[in-house]
Protein backbone atom coordinates (compact mmCIF):
# COMPACT_ATOMS: atom_id res chain seq x y z
CA UNK A 1 0.00 0.00 0.00
CA UNK A 2 1.38 3.38 -1.03
CA UNK A 3 0.67 6.40 1.19
CA UNK A 4 0.90 9.93 -0.19
CA UNK A 5 1.93 12.55 2.38
CA UNK A 6 1.77 16.34 2.20
CA UNK A 7 4.30 18.49 4.11
CA UNK A 8 3.75 21.51 6.31
CA UNK A 9 5.73 24.71 6.65
CA UNK A 10 9.51 24.72 6.53
CA UNK A 11 10.31 22.84 3.34
CA UNK A 12 9.76 25.79 0.98
CA UNK A 13 12.83 27.42 -0.57
CA UNK A 14 13.20 30.44 -2.88
CA UNK A 15 12.24 29.62 -6.46
CA UNK A 16 11.06 26.08 -5.69
CA UNK A 17 7.96 26.36 -7.88
CA UNK A 18 9.86 27.54 -10.97
CA UNK A 19 10.35 24.08 -12.52
CA UNK A 20 6.72 23.18 -11.83
CA UNK A 21 5.33 26.04 -13.90
CA UNK A 22 7.56 25.71 -16.95
CA UNK A 23 4.47 23.95 -18.31
CA UNK A 24 1.95 26.61 -19.40
CA UNK A 25 -1.06 24.69 -18.09
CA UNK A 26 0.57 24.34 -14.66
CA UNK A 27 1.36 28.06 -14.59
CA UNK A 28 -2.27 28.87 -15.34
CA UNK A 29 -3.33 26.45 -12.63
CA UNK A 30 -1.02 28.18 -10.11
CA UNK A 31 -2.42 31.58 -11.07
CA UNK A 32 -5.95 30.31 -10.41
CA UNK A 33 -4.93 28.80 -7.07
CA UNK A 34 -3.27 32.06 -6.08
CA UNK A 35 -6.35 34.10 -6.94
CA UNK A 36 -8.46 31.83 -4.73
CA UNK A 37 -6.04 32.27 -1.82
CA UNK A 38 -5.54 35.99 -2.34
CA UNK A 39 -1.77 35.54 -2.79
CA UNK A 40 0.49 36.03 -5.85
CA UNK A 41 1.83 32.50 -5.86
CA UNK A 42 3.66 32.80 -9.18
CA UNK A 43 5.84 35.64 -7.90
CA UNK A 44 6.33 34.15 -4.43
CA UNK A 45 7.05 30.69 -5.82
CA UNK A 46 9.65 31.87 -8.32
CA UNK A 47 11.12 35.24 -7.28
CA UNK A 48 10.55 36.00 -3.60
CA UNK A 49 13.40 35.59 -1.12
CA UNK A 50 13.57 33.24 1.87
CA UNK A 51 12.42 35.87 4.36
CA UNK A 52 9.32 36.66 2.30
CA UNK A 53 8.21 33.06 1.86
CA UNK A 54 8.81 32.34 5.56
CA UNK A 55 5.82 34.60 6.34
CA UNK A 56 3.03 32.19 7.22
CA UNK A 57 0.53 34.18 5.13
CA UNK A 58 2.66 33.37 2.08
CA UNK A 59 4.11 30.02 3.09
CA UNK A 60 0.85 28.21 3.75
CA UNK A 61 -0.81 28.91 0.36
CA UNK A 62 2.51 28.22 -1.40
CA UNK A 63 2.85 24.81 0.22
CA UNK A 64 -0.72 23.71 -0.45
CA UNK A 65 -0.56 24.94 -4.04
CA UNK A 66 2.70 23.04 -4.57
CA UNK A 67 1.02 19.91 -3.26
CA UNK A 68 -1.94 20.37 -5.60
CA UNK A 69 0.36 20.80 -8.60
CA UNK A 70 2.16 17.61 -7.59
CA UNK A 71 -1.12 15.73 -7.20
CA UNK A 72 -2.17 16.89 -10.68
CA UNK A 73 1.05 15.59 -12.19
CA UNK A 74 1.28 12.40 -10.15
CA UNK A 75 -2.32 11.17 -10.22
CA UNK A 76 -3.68 12.81 -13.36
CA UNK A 77 -3.38 9.75 -15.57
CA UNK A 78 -5.90 6.92 -15.41
CA UNK A 79 -5.07 4.15 -12.98
CA UNK A 80 -2.57 6.00 -10.83
CA UNK A 81 -5.07 7.25 -8.26
CA UNK A 82 -6.33 3.69 -7.78
CA UNK A 83 -2.80 2.66 -6.83
CA UNK A 84 -2.78 5.03 -3.82
CA UNK A 85 -3.79 3.35 -0.58
CA UNK A 86 -4.23 6.52 1.45
CA UNK A 87 -3.20 10.10 2.08
CA UNK A 88 -2.32 12.33 5.03
CA UNK A 89 -0.86 15.77 5.59
CA UNK A 90 1.34 17.34 8.26
CA UNK A 91 -0.11 20.56 9.72
CA UNK A 92 -1.21 22.77 6.79
CA UNK A 93 -0.55 19.72 4.60
CA UNK A 94 -3.87 18.39 5.91
CA UNK A 95 -5.56 20.86 3.56
CA UNK A 96 -3.53 19.43 0.67
CA UNK A 97 -4.56 15.95 1.78
CA UNK A 98 -8.20 17.07 1.79
CA UNK A 99 -7.85 17.88 -1.91
CA UNK A 100 -6.14 14.58 -2.64
CA UNK A 101 -8.87 12.66 -0.83
CA UNK A 102 -11.66 14.53 -2.61
CA UNK A 103 -12.92 16.22 0.57
CA UNK A 104 -12.25 19.73 -0.76
CA UNK A 105 -12.27 21.19 -4.24
CA UNK A 106 -8.89 22.79 -5.03
CA UNK A 107 -10.13 26.38 -5.16
CA UNK A 108 -12.10 25.95 -1.94
CA UNK A 109 -8.97 24.53 -0.30
CA UNK A 110 -6.93 27.54 -1.43
CA UNK A 111 -9.52 29.99 -0.13
CA UNK A 112 -9.44 28.16 3.22
CA UNK A 113 -5.64 28.08 3.46
CA UNK A 114 -5.47 31.76 2.56
CA UNK A 115 -7.72 32.50 5.54
CA UNK A 116 -5.73 30.11 7.74
CA UNK A 117 -2.45 31.83 6.94
CA UNK A 118 -3.76 35.32 7.57
CA UNK A 119 -5.56 34.33 10.78
CA UNK A 120 -2.47 32.60 12.18
CA UNK A 121 -0.28 35.56 11.23
CA UNK A 122 -2.66 37.89 13.07
CA UNK A 123 -2.64 35.63 16.14
CA UNK A 124 1.15 35.41 16.09
CA UNK A 125 1.43 39.21 15.92
CA UNK A 126 -0.42 39.61 19.22
CA UNK A 127 2.35 38.08 21.37
CA UNK A 128 6.01 37.41 20.59
CA UNK A 129 6.43 33.63 20.41
CA UNK A 130 8.30 30.93 18.53
CA UNK A 131 9.10 27.27 18.03
CA UNK A 132 12.08 24.94 18.38
CA UNK A 133 12.86 21.36 17.39
CA UNK A 134 14.11 19.11 20.17
CA UNK A 135 16.14 16.14 18.94
CA UNK A 136 16.89 13.20 21.21
CA UNK A 137 16.85 13.09 24.99
CA UNK A 138 14.37 11.53 27.39
CA UNK A 139 10.67 12.33 26.84
CA UNK A 140 9.88 12.56 30.56
CA UNK A 141 12.82 14.86 31.16
CA UNK A 142 11.68 17.06 28.28
CA UNK A 143 8.15 17.23 29.66
CA UNK A 144 9.50 18.41 33.03
CA UNK A 145 11.71 21.01 31.35
CA UNK A 146 8.78 22.31 29.29
CA UNK A 147 6.77 22.81 32.48
CA UNK A 148 9.65 24.87 33.88
CA UNK A 149 9.95 27.05 30.78
CA UNK A 150 6.23 27.44 30.05
CA UNK A 151 6.55 25.81 26.63
CA UNK A 152 4.17 23.30 25.03
CA UNK A 153 4.64 20.39 22.59
CA UNK A 154 3.50 21.46 19.11
CA UNK A 155 4.55 18.62 16.79
CA UNK A 156 5.21 15.03 17.86
CA UNK A 157 7.13 14.12 14.72
CA UNK A 158 8.39 10.67 15.69
CA UNK A 159 11.90 9.38 15.21
CA UNK A 160 13.06 11.18 18.36
CA UNK A 161 11.93 14.64 17.25
CA UNK A 162 9.45 16.89 19.07
CA UNK A 163 8.78 20.51 18.13
CA UNK A 164 7.93 22.75 21.08
CA UNK A 165 6.47 26.25 21.12
CA UNK A 166 5.80 29.22 23.35
CA UNK A 167 7.47 32.45 24.43
CA UNK A 168 10.81 33.50 22.96
CA UNK A 169 12.19 33.64 26.51
CA UNK A 170 11.08 30.06 27.08
CA UNK A 171 12.74 28.89 23.86
CA UNK A 172 15.98 30.62 24.85
CA UNK A 173 15.86 29.05 28.32
CA UNK A 174 15.33 25.58 26.87
CA UNK A 175 18.20 26.04 24.44
CA UNK A 176 20.47 27.25 27.25
CA UNK A 177 19.61 24.27 29.48
CA UNK A 178 18.23 21.38 27.41
CA UNK A 179 17.43 17.95 28.87
CA UNK A 180 20.38 15.58 28.97
CA UNK A 181 21.17 14.18 25.54
CA UNK A 182 18.85 16.57 23.72
CA UNK A 183 19.65 19.18 21.08
CA UNK A 184 17.43 22.27 20.72
CA UNK A 185 17.18 24.01 17.35
CA UNK A 186 15.12 27.23 17.22
CA UNK A 187 12.95 27.35 14.09
CA UNK A 188 12.35 30.30 11.78
CA UNK A 189 8.61 30.57 12.36
CA UNK A 190 6.40 33.57 13.00
CA UNK A 191 4.77 32.24 16.16
CA UNK A 192 3.84 29.38 18.47
CA UNK A 193 1.72 27.39 16.05
CA UNK A 194 -0.35 24.44 17.30
CA UNK A 195 -0.63 25.88 20.82
CA UNK A 196 -3.16 28.02 22.69
CA UNK A 197 -1.38 31.08 21.28
CA UNK A 198 -3.36 30.34 18.10
CA UNK A 199 -6.80 30.32 19.77
CA UNK A 200 -7.91 33.56 18.02
CA UNK A 201 -7.15 31.97 14.64
CA UNK A 202 -9.31 28.94 15.46
CA UNK A 203 -12.43 31.03 15.90
CA UNK A 204 -11.87 32.86 12.62
CA UNK A 205 -11.12 29.67 10.72
CA UNK A 206 -14.14 27.86 12.17
CA UNK A 207 -16.45 30.45 10.59
CA UNK A 208 -14.70 30.09 7.22
CA UNK A 209 -14.82 26.29 7.34
CA UNK A 210 -18.56 26.38 8.06
CA UNK A 211 -19.03 28.08 4.68
CA UNK A 212 -16.91 25.49 2.84
CA UNK A 213 -18.39 22.40 1.18
CA UNK A 214 -16.89 19.09 2.30
CA UNK A 215 -17.39 15.72 0.57
CA UNK A 216 -16.92 12.15 1.74
CA UNK A 217 -13.26 11.06 1.34
CA UNK A 218 -12.62 8.89 -1.68
CA UNK A 219 -9.19 7.84 -0.37
CA UNK A 220 -8.23 6.48 3.01
CA UNK A 221 -7.48 9.57 5.11
CA UNK A 222 -5.69 10.00 8.45
CA UNK A 223 -5.87 12.95 10.85
CA UNK A 224 -3.04 14.68 12.73
CA UNK A 225 -5.24 14.80 15.82
CA UNK A 226 -4.55 11.19 16.83
CA UNK A 227 -3.55 9.25 13.71
CA UNK A 228 -7.02 7.76 13.26
CA UNK A 229 -8.83 7.39 9.95
CA UNK A 230 -11.52 9.93 9.07
CA UNK A 231 -14.48 8.90 6.93
CA UNK A 232 -16.56 12.08 7.10
CA UNK A 233 -15.51 15.22 5.23
CA UNK A 234 -17.17 17.66 7.61
CA UNK A 235 -15.55 15.95 10.60
CA UNK A 236 -12.18 16.25 8.86
CA UNK A 237 -12.68 19.99 8.36
CA UNK A 238 -13.51 20.35 12.04
CA UNK A 239 -10.28 18.54 12.91
CA UNK A 240 -8.29 20.80 10.56
CA UNK A 241 -9.68 23.83 12.36
CA UNK A 242 -8.93 22.48 15.84
CA UNK A 243 -5.43 21.43 14.78
CA UNK A 244 -4.38 25.09 14.50
CA UNK A 245 -4.21 25.34 18.30
CA UNK A 246 -3.43 21.69 19.13
CA UNK A 247 -0.37 19.46 18.65
CA UNK A 248 0.32 17.63 15.40
CA UNK A 249 0.62 13.89 16.12
CA UNK A 250 2.62 12.83 13.09
CA UNK A 251 4.15 10.07 15.18
CA UNK A 252 0.71 8.47 15.50
CA UNK A 253 0.07 8.92 11.78
CA UNK A 254 3.24 6.98 10.97
CA UNK A 255 2.22 4.29 13.45
CA UNK A 256 -1.13 4.06 11.66
CA UNK A 257 0.57 3.74 8.27
CA UNK A 258 2.64 0.83 9.54
CA UNK A 259 -0.39 -0.83 11.10
CA UNK A 260 -2.22 -0.51 7.78
CA UNK A 261 0.59 -2.32 5.96
CA UNK A 262 2.21 0.56 4.10
CA UNK A 263 4.76 -0.53 1.49
CA UNK A 264 5.87 2.90 0.28
CA UNK A 265 5.65 6.64 0.96
CA UNK A 266 5.46 9.44 -1.61
CA UNK A 267 5.89 13.00 -0.33
CA UNK A 268 4.41 15.86 -2.34
CA UNK A 269 6.31 19.08 -3.04
CA UNK A 270 7.95 20.87 -1.32
CA UNK A 271 9.17 17.48 -0.21
CA UNK A 272 11.92 16.24 2.05
CA UNK A 273 10.89 16.69 5.68
CA UNK A 274 8.34 13.87 5.92
CA UNK A 275 10.50 11.41 4.00
CA UNK A 276 13.25 12.21 6.49
CA UNK A 277 10.93 11.43 9.39
CA UNK A 278 9.77 8.22 7.67
CA UNK A 279 13.35 7.00 7.35
CA UNK A 280 13.65 7.19 11.14
CA UNK A 281 10.10 6.30 12.20
CA UNK A 282 9.23 3.79 9.44
CA UNK A 283 12.58 2.12 8.87
CA UNK A 284 12.81 -0.04 5.79
CA UNK A 285 9.78 1.43 4.02
CA UNK A 286 10.74 2.81 0.57
CA UNK A 287 10.04 6.50 0.04
CA UNK A 288 10.23 9.14 -2.68
CA UNK A 289 10.41 12.90 -2.13
CA UNK A 290 8.90 14.71 -5.12
CA UNK A 291 10.76 18.02 -5.00
CA UNK A 292 10.67 18.80 -8.72
CA UNK A 293 8.97 17.30 -11.79
CA UNK A 294 12.16 15.32 -12.36
CA UNK A 295 11.26 13.23 -9.30
CA UNK A 296 7.88 12.17 -10.67
CA UNK A 297 9.28 9.18 -12.55
CA UNK A 298 10.56 7.59 -9.33
CA UNK A 299 7.23 8.25 -7.60
CA UNK A 300 5.27 6.71 -10.47
CA UNK A 301 7.56 3.69 -10.42
CA UNK A 302 6.83 3.24 -6.72
CA UNK A 303 3.08 3.51 -7.40
CA UNK A 304 3.36 0.83 -10.04
CA UNK A 305 4.74 -1.57 -7.43
CA UNK A 306 1.60 -1.23 -5.29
Amino acid sequence: MIVVVAPGQGSQTPGFLAPWIEDAAARTRLEQLGEAAGVDLVTHGTESDAETIKDTQVAQPLIVAAGILTLDALLGEAGRREAVGGIAGHSVGEITAAVGAGVLEPLDAMALVGERGRAMADAAAQVSSGMAAVLGGDADALEARLAQTGLSPANYNGGGQIVVAGSIEGIEALKAEPPAGARVIPLQTAGAFHTTYMAPAVEHLRAKAAETSAAVPTLRLWTNADGSEVVDGRAYLDLIVGQVANPVRWDLCMDAFLAAGVTGVIELAPAGALVGLAKRGMKGVPSVAVKTPADLAAAIELLETA
